[in-house]
């Protein structure tokens, strides 16, 4: 018998992602079924520098800057050109500092780039997911490299959807990529949702958060959605394919995206 090598796949995903983070690519690998293809296009984010490493906190300017043209415009179309059936944004922040108007701006003009192949993002795409689970109450964690005055925008931006946000913060971890484990995570998140909240919410797609959903929403007894989690949830869907056959990461992919 032949290998297997990649090829057979069921649907392929391009993924829009800052051009020294590996996070992403990372953790929907981590995450999607054996058929299905991930393939980024790497986007040129002012944050980062060679390695991948960042300043304790990301400014807000080269944050905005990253969903504007012509960079971003110019890899989705160049991604398109694959053979790709959904293409995802795979950053958290510029939909803070842009509002869900300018988000849904941006993923208007990237479709228009890509000839109408579906774009989701990560900002809205958890909205949706929130809104399908029920809930109206939910606690933000951040990434530590996100500073105050970026967390707070990202509050505004759930809170402008009409949701409440009893709790948000930046956790306090080392504030660095590849400082991040999953076990610190889970103690530090499990300590700081309040009884009130009906979800967490672990916004960064650049920030270590799968591997610690199952057992947060084990403790927690609700759910937990995290960046690349509910890219990978809107992707499937746009292309056309299914998301109950990804197990062991949360219950998000056990709901339907088309549900009303």
């Amino acid at each position: 018998m032949w290998r297997f090598d990649g090829w057979g796949v069921r649907a392929r995903i391009g993924v829009l992602t800052p051009h020294a983070d590996v996070g992403p690519e990372s953790e929907l690998r981590a995450m999607a079924p054996s058929d299905i293809g991930i393939h980024a296009a790497r986007v040129p984010f002012g944050a980062m520098k060679p390695g991948g490493a960042m300043d304790a906190t990301i400014p807000l300017a080269p944050v905005k800057a990253f969903a504007e043209p012509p960079y971003v415009d110019d890899a989705a179309e160049q991604l398109a050109a694959a053979p790709v059936s959904a293409i995802g944004f795979a950053f958290t922040s510029s939909a803070y500092v842009i509002g869900a108007r300018g988000e849904e701006a941006m993923l208007h003009r990237l479709e228009g780039r890509v000839a109408g192949l579906p774009v989701v993002a990560t900002c809205a795409a958890t909205v949706r997911a929130l809104r399908l689970l029920g809930v109206g109450r939910l606690c933000l964690v951040d990434p530590p490299w996100f500073d105050a005055e970026l967390n707070a925008l990202g509050r505004v931006y759930y809170e402008d959807a009409g949701f409440d946000v009893p709790f948000s913060a930046p956790c306090a971890l080392p504030s660095g990529q590849t400082l991040i484990q999953p076990g610190d995570l889970y103690d530090w998140t499990v300590n700081h949702v309040p009884d009130s909240a009906e979800a967490v919410v672990i916004g960064g797609n650049g920030f270590r958060a799968v591997g610690a959903i199952e057992r947060l929403e084990a403790a927690l007894e609700r759910p937990v959605l995290t960046a690349n989690q509910v890219l990978l949830w809107a992707a499937l869907h746009a292309a056309g394919t299914t998301t109950t056959e990804v197990s062991g990461y949360g219950r998000l992919f056990s709901v339907d995206m088309t549900a009303s």
